[in-house]
């Protein structure tokens, strides 16, 4: 039985993706590349590591044990690299990110470009996931750092204040709504959105709020960043659910009108979290105290 460090981080991927073929992607791998090789896996073990199913993959105990392994294997392959970074002159390695949209989209590229600029050798894997989602797989080990809203329950995990921001409903000027100080989600339901793409996080959550008053979002246009969700709420498409900092920042160039929205839930606590500070690669470690700077 020989796994090497692509069959473990290959399985890590499909296992955390859910499915061989998003599996694949992550690990860069082509689709057919990748079944061969967790085919091989499970012929060299002689025994079934996954469970496949129309609706994905599921681990069998022998492929949640391998998994379980192969996560420190990896976790210690990366200190390895970095530990030799040191005889090349700088910090390497690679440091994987778990983020909300807001914080990925509104304060990371910035905080990523410095950081990655003063370090060459480092690189990033940085996944959009519900805070909530990013809570468990932080404390499985499943990414380095985590950034949630403030209102999750973080458990045990270590947390430390990133940034603050709020979600605001965003109008056309001009629109009867413009004139609002401040309104209630479930009162704009009546009217169609634009929004994120529906694999968004924070798509997700807005879906989940509307479904638990009892009223669909509609949904017209969906896109991929928020400054393209403002400029359809300019054009008249729809309205539009953004971070203050975005609506600021395009009313200074757009005909649009931010409305507070009174919703507990909008106002955003950025938070950072880890399983532990000590257990961080150095690599990690050193950019969680560049991340905290600007706290």
């Amino acid at each position: 039985m020989i796994f090497d460090l692509t069959d473990l981080r290959l399985f890590r991927h499909v296992v955390e993706a859910g499915s061989i073929t998003h599996g694949a992607e992550r690990a860069h791998l082509a689709l057919a590349a990748a079944s061969t090789r967790i085919r091989n896996m499970e012929k060299s073990l002689g025994a079934p590591l996954l469970l496949r199913s129309r609706q994905g993959i599921v681990t069998t105990p022998a492929g949640r044990t391998l998994l379980q392994h192969a996560r420190t294997l990896l976790s210690q392959a990366e200190r390895l690299r970095e530990d030799l970074g040191t005889y090349t002159g700088g910090l390497a390695g690679q440091i994987r990110i778990l983020s909300n949209t807001n914080a990925l989209t509104e304060f990371l590229p910035e905080a990523l470009s410095a950081f990655l600029a003063e370090h060459p050798q480092v690189s990033i894997d940085l996944e959009e996931r519900l805070s909530d989602e990013i809570v468990g797989l932080i404390a499985e080990g499943v990414g380095d750092i985590g950034i949630v809203a403030g209102t999750v329950d973080t458990g045990r995990l270590q947390t430390f204040p990133f940034r603050s921001d709020r979600f605001v409903l965003v109008v056309p000027k001009g629109h009867p709504l413009s004139e609002a100080s401040e309104i209630a989600f479930a009162e704009v339901l009546n009217h169609d959105f634009v929004g994120l793409d529906r694999a968004s996080a924070l798509q997700r959550f807005l879906a989940d709020k509307a479904g638990r008053i009892g009223k669909p979002l509609r949904l017209r246009v969906q896109l991929r960043s928020f400054d393209a969700v403002c400029r359809m709420v300019e054009a008249g498409v729809g309205l539009g659910i953004v971070p203050e900092t975005t609506a600021q920042r395009a009313g200074r160039s757009m005909a649009v009108a931010a409305v507070a929205l009174e919703d507990f839930w909008a106002a955003r606590d950025l938070t950072l979290c880890v399983r532990a500070l000590g257990e961080l690669p150095s690599s990690a470690l050193r950019l969680m105290e560049h991340l905290r700077k600007g706290t």
